[in-house]
């Protein structure tokens, strides 16, 4: 039986294994998600928001057992509690706002006897396929909304967060959501390029790489679902010569570095004017050195590992090539396990770069 393992950055060791669904048990429950979506998408749209509110309860009381559980997965240090005020933020924000956002919507050009307007249908069968880096918070993003709009959801998380996706499926069953209308899966990477290419999917919502990104479209080719990719980018940060820089500081600090910079929307590269520049550039790096390196399961640390050692060696690669091509490098943080091939990677804060260096054209998922 072939399995997913889950690595945990913390120690090496598997902290979760789970097996591979099977072919037949794949075509199961998409079988079971399509025979459940007529009749999903006929229950009134505020007994679908009572169904989602009722998960979201059932979630946030698992909290004491969740943040150790994300530390052990992907090293989120517990002092940051998870992603729950997010996650309850999001999900009563978009049930608050679907039967505004759904409701049909008049055509701009109306004609005399005609009955003009876009009617806003459920998709169908919709999968997720959500990213380890926030695992809560995006996952919810597009379960909920893919929900409230009458589409039944079939959730394929990331392996390194593989518990996330039972977590769901627990709490949508507390909340007593009808079968077939929301189903976690263990997917390999083959199965999931199989599914997609079957055409028995409407929709697929992906957060990943572009890598990623451009596997799903493959995959998808030709059976003509609609796809949404959020991939990576290269997010800058400009601070203006009026710029309060102490809030500018702590803000942009905390952009680049918080989650140990595995941040879709991370803060990967500041141009700062040249008149505020060196306040800055001091105050952000006496900042950065404040950041405490360590165990994810201890109140102390302030950032945990990377998620996977290739990720942290990523950072390193960029970084000495930053240095061959003369960045200046700041922090020179000494952390015991900061070595190659392990997880753990300090902070760090380059001056002198320019765009011929990678660190600053390609992006870096990590504390750089």
């Amino acid at each position: 039986m072939e399995t997913v393992k889950l690595k945990s950055p913390v120690d090496g060791s598997i902290y979760a294994e789970r097996p591979v669904a099977t072919d037949s048990q794949v075509n199961a429950a998409v079988e079971r998600a399509r025979a459940a979506q007529a009749d999903w998408a006929q229950v009134p749209l505020a007994r679908r928001g009572q169904y989602m509110l009722a998960m979201l309860e059932a979630l946030v009381a698992m909290t004491d057992e969740i943040v150790p559980e994300i530390a052990w997965q992907m090293g989120r240090p517990v002092r940051y509690g998870g992603e729950f005020g997010g996650v309850k933020e999001r999900t009563q924000y978009m049930v608050e706002i679907a039967e505004k956002a759904l409701a049909p919507v008049p055509a701009s050009n109306p004609k005399d006897g005609f009955r003009r307007y876009v009617k806003k249908d459920p998709l169908g069968v919709v999968m997720v396929i959500a990213p380890w880096n926030y695992p809560y918070l995006t996952a919810v993003n597009t379960i909920v909304p893919a929900l409230m709009a009458g589409s039944t959801v079939i959730l394929k998380h990331a392996a390194q967060t593989l518990l996330v996706g039972e977590r769901f499926a627990k709490a949508f069953e507390k909340a007593g959501l009808p079968k077939g209308v929301f189903q976690n899966i263990v997917l390999n990477h083959a199965q999931t390029e199989k599914l997609l290419g079957s055409g028995k999917i409407d929709h697929v919502n992906f957060t990943g790489s572009v890598s990623g990104g451009r596997a799903i479209e493959r995959a998808a080719a030709g059976t003509f679902m609609t796809l949404g990719l959020e991939l990576g980018g290269k997010d800058p940060a400009y601070v203006l010569p009026d710029a309060r820089l102490d809030h500018a500081v702590s803000n942009l600090v905390d952009g680049a570095f918080y989650n140990s910079g595995q941040c879709c929307c991370g803060i990967e590269r500041v141009y700062v004017h040249e008149k505020v520049y060196d306040d800055f550039v001091h105050g952000f790096i006496a900042e950065t050195k404040n950041y405490v390196v360590g165990n994810p399961l201890e109140q102390a640390t302030t950032m945990g590992p990377m998620a996977q050692a290739r990720f942290a060696d990523l950072i390193r690669e960029q970084k000495a090539e930053a240095l061959r091509k003369g960045a200046k490098a700041h922090i020179n943080m000494k952390v015991d396990k900061d070595v190659a091939g392990s997880p753990y990677i300090a902070p760090e804060v380059l001056t002198d770069v320019d765009h011929q260096m990678s660190v600053m054209r390609e992006e870096s998922f990590g504390p750089i």
